[in-house]
């Protein structure tokens, strides 16, 4: 058996690096009909997903600071795709919520992923997909 090196291990950890540019260069790209970036489309999926997200909520999903969080719900709000309004539970506070253009431009975003995500990872068997799968979770876990 070979004697493993750091040289290896940098390789590898080059080529995760390529992968995670790769996907995210395709992630733009299959965003660009929306002209959303990868950060308002995660915020949009955070937000379509509840019913009512509070800023700091937003935030702390995002694992972005609050301002940043304001700055995201600004953008879009000013494209129409949430709203504000007030905290049913607190009328304090305010809530996100997506709008009926929000709903819909979410649905096809996701659409758009899961095709870009097949198209990519078409490339490898099943069984490669799954140990791919197994690894990764091994490495964030």
């Amino acid at each position: 058996m070979a004697a493993h090196s750091r040289d290896d291990d940098a390789a590898v950890v080059d080529l995760l690096m390529r992968a995670a540019r790769t996907q995210r260069r395709r992630w733009l790209d299959a965003l660009a009909p929306w002209d959303l970036t990868p950060h308002h489309a995660r915020a949009l999926r955070v937000v379509a997903g509840r019913d009512g997200t509070r800023l700091s909520d937003l935030a702390e999903a995002l694992h972005i600071a609050p301002r940043s969080a304001t700055e995201v719900a600004d953008a879009l709000q000013s494209r129409g795709l949430v709203e504000r309004t007030r905290d049913p539970a607190d009328r304090r506070a305010v809530v996100l919520r997506a709008t009926e253009e929000g709903l819909r431009v979410r649905a096809e975003v996701d659409a758009a992923r899961a095709a870009d995500s097949r198209e990519l990872l078409a490339r490898l068997s099943p069984e490669d997909r799954a140990e791919l799968a197994r690894l990764l979770r091994a490495l964030t876990d």
